[in-house]
């Protein structure tokens, strides 16, 4: 697989404060990867360092093979999607579009149409007066119709209701699989984007914690749930990470595979096994003080 990003010991500091904490991460070419974590995590340090916006207090960054800052044939393989991206005052969305068609060399002029008409915007109105939901789908159109070898999406979904962010899910999806080319997007609606996603990493206090496949994810833990006793039967000598109790009822969560014969003792025990969704494992593994990281 060729990297598209190649990231060695990087490291951010603002303040006195580490906000990427020696990083090391590559991303390869043609995939769609999740970057994922809470608020403050240093998702957006990070994007900002591989799009050249932020420079690193130390470490290396590598995109197509060199070095971003201030390198035009690099960052003309970029398109970046911020959160609430910025566009001048007088700017209508037609503006913006044009200005994009003329920055990426690999722009679909029919495909930025088709997608206007999808999320039906109104191109000659100024982009300061539109709602916010349209706003991020000016971007959404941008970075779709981009075609860029390397797209990134922050947050791009802000304002859009459940059928507008579908659509975004379902055309992202669509023309990944017509144009492939390398994705990250950084969300926290975890479980509307974990069937798209083919590689997950999360970022956590500015250290990388998660770094695997969607595939390798699937299972590495597993909710028992039943009678408080019987429960806690079960559950002893196995890496719990959370527990939650009703009366007399508990909820453990467990690291580990909750292979069938797990399943098959808990089934014994009274007890129901269900798996862990994405969203849910982020959660927990991102809580303060929540151990069991290192196993994945």
């Amino acid at each position: 697989m060729t990297n598209i990003i190649e990231i060695k010991q990087l490291s951010k500091i603002y303040e006195g404060t580490k906000v990427i904490d020696d990083v090391n991460l590559t991303i390869e070419k043609d995939k769609i990867y999740g970057l994922l974590g809470r608020n403050g995590a240093g998702k957006t340090t990070l994007m900002k360092q591989i799009t050249a916006q932020v420079f690193p207090t130390s470490g290396e960054i590598k995109v197509f093979g060199e070095e971003p800052y201030e390198n035009q044939q690099v960052l003309g393989n970029i398109c970046f999607i911020k959160e609430s991206q910025k566009y001048p005052d007088n700017y209508r969305v037609q503006d913006a579009l044009n200005v994009s068609a003329a920055l990426f060399k690999n722009w679909d002029k029919e495909y930025a149409a088709e997608l206007i008409t999808e999320f039906n915007l109104p191109v000659k109105r100024k982009i300061k007066k539109l709602s916010r939901g349209m706003h991020s789908a000016v971007g959404i159109i941008i970075g779709l119709a981009s075609r860029a070898p390397l797209t990134i999406f922050d947050e791009p979904y802000l304002g859009l209701d459940a059928v507008a962010r579908k659509t975004f899910y379902d055309k992202l999806i669509e023309d990944y699989g017509n144009h492939p080319r390398t994705v990250i997007l950084s969300t926290h609606l975890i479980d509307e984007v974990s069937n798209l996603l083919e590689h997950v990493i999360v970022i956590d206090n500015g250290k990388i914690i998660i770094d695997q496949d969607s595939e390798d994810l699937r299972g590495v833990a597993y909710n028992v749930s039943g009678l408080a006793a019987q429960v806690e039967g079960f559950i002893k000598g196995k890496e719990v990470i959370q527990r939650e109790a009703i009366g007399g009822l508990l909820t453990a969560t467990i690291m580990g595979s909750g292979h069938s014969n797990d399943q098959s003792v808990a089934k014994n025990c009274g007890l129901d096994v269900s798996p862990v969704s994405l969203q849910q494992l982020i959660v927990h593994l991102t809580k303060a003080g929540t151990k069991g990281v290192q196993s994945l």
